[in-house]
């Protein structure tokens, strides 16, 4: 909760806001950029279905694994400088992949960028709630916004860039993104030194806090919001395209658009969603649409997925609404820094790990069913723990104080 005094955006603070602006545009570049040019590097690395796969499955994975140590990071040294850090690390896996020979070195470079991803992801909602105490909503929507762009840009430039220029620098040009990321953040931890403040220091993060995490019911039921939308999207991003051409009888092509449909749908909840959830006292009503809308599109992928298959894949993709809502919701629901920092590191940690498995599950349903109802129906499924969890988030109480009663 929040009760800072409203002051300007800019003023005082306009460095952190373009840097905060900056490190979410890099959020996604590594993972975006490499998918739609996996041909033309099998040219040179030969890449199985397998290889494939565990490349795909490596963003969630280290977003949820790196994810877990960073609140240990800034503990001891604040937010800033773990952030330069892990921009370095993104510009150096970006540099490492585009200069790949071998599978190993692309899988080394990748999971150095995602190694960064993953803290960045972490630190971004604590950086809101230390700079932007007072507009929270608004910055939130603002960074989720270049977020969902920093999805969509690369994935439509890559296989151009790659035509024009090659496939290393399609990969690789992005490091110069996380090189422009750096001279904001960098900027301010010297000036922080330089006056000697400790502009860059931030509550400690306490170690109890971390522990009872997991008896926390708020942070299991943003977490449980924050997995179901990241497991619903990382399944539709992978199998949406067969599941259509299967099912609606459109072509690759037609199957193509409607993936970035999908995809498009977080933009406008990028928008819209943190704004209204800093603004409502229950944010009960936002989750219950949310579920309506991708239930509804689920449902009609199901049975009429011939008829208004539009409509049905905008319906699901506006399950990613859960996703700003949940970014959103660490800052509103805690009352300090660190405890921001910890529930970000939980609710992200858990969040993404559950996401690596719904690809996995989809897949491995549609395999021993032949067809696309028990996939469908372990998605629909998964709207039951957000309604669980709508129940839990939508009154305005704070993680320090959920954790005070259960000791």
């Amino acid at each position: 909760m929040n009760t800072s005094v409203s002051r300007r955006l800019w003023p005082g603070r306009g460095l952190a806001l373009l840097g905060l602006i900056l490190v979410a545009a890099n959020l996604r570049t590594a993972v975006a950029a490499l998918s739609p040019i996996v041909t033309e590097i099998n040219v040179d690395i030969p890449l199985g279905a397998v290889s494939v796969g565990v490349l795909g499955m490596l963003p969630p994975v280290c977003f949820a694994f790196f994810g877990i140590f960073t609140p240990m990071i800034t503990r001891r040294h604040g937010l800033e400088l773990p952030l330069v850090l892990a921009l370095g690390a993104i510009l150096v896996g970006h540099l490492t992949r585009g200069l790949s020979g071998s599978f190993a070195m692309l899988i080394i470079g990748s999971v150095i960028a995602f190694a960064g991803l993953g803290v960045g992801n972490v630190l971004l909602p604590p950086l809101v709630k230390k700079y932007f105490p007072d507009r929270v909503g608004l910055v939130t929507s603002l960074y989720v916004t270049v977020l969902s762009l920093s999805t969509l840009i690369p994935a439509l430039m890559a296989v151009p860039v790659a035509n024009a220029a090659g496939w290393r620098i399609s990969l690789g040009m992005w490091m110069l993104l996380a090189l422009l990321a750096l001279v904001p953040w960098v900027t301010l931890l010297m000036r922080h030194r330089t006056a000697g403040t400790s502009g860059s220091v931030v509550d400690e993060a306490d170690a109890a806090i971390l522990g009872r995490l997991w008896r926390s019911s708020i942070a299991w039921a943003i977490a449980g919001v924050f997995a179901v939308s990241s497991l619903n999207a990382y399944a539709m991003f992978a199998w949406l395209p067969q599941l259509l051409v299967e099912t609606a009888g459109v072509s690759a092509a037609q199957a193509g658009t409607l993936l970035a449909l999908y995809a498009s749908m977080g933009i406008p909840c990028a928008l819209i969603i943190p704004v209204l959830t800093a603004r409502m006292n229950n944010v009960g009503p936002l989750v219950y649409v949310g579920v309506f809308a991708f239930v509804a599109g689920d449902l009609g992928l199901l049975f009429a997925p011939e008829t208004l298959t539009w409509l049905w894949v905008a319906l699901a993709g506006l399950g990613p609404l859960f996703f700003p809502l949940a970014l959103v919701l660490i800052n509103l629901r805690t009352r300090t820094h660190a405890g921001a920092v910890a529930l970000s590191s939980f609710v992200q940690s858990v969040g993404y790990t559950l996401g690596a498995l719904g690809p996995l599950a989809f897949g491995l349903l549609h395999e021993l069913s032949g067809g696309w109802t028990w996939p469908l129906g372990f998605l629909l499924a998964t709207a039951l723990i957000i309604v669980i969890a709508g129940a839990v988030i939508g009154r305005p109480h704070v993680l320090e104080d959920d954790l005070d009663r259960s000791r």
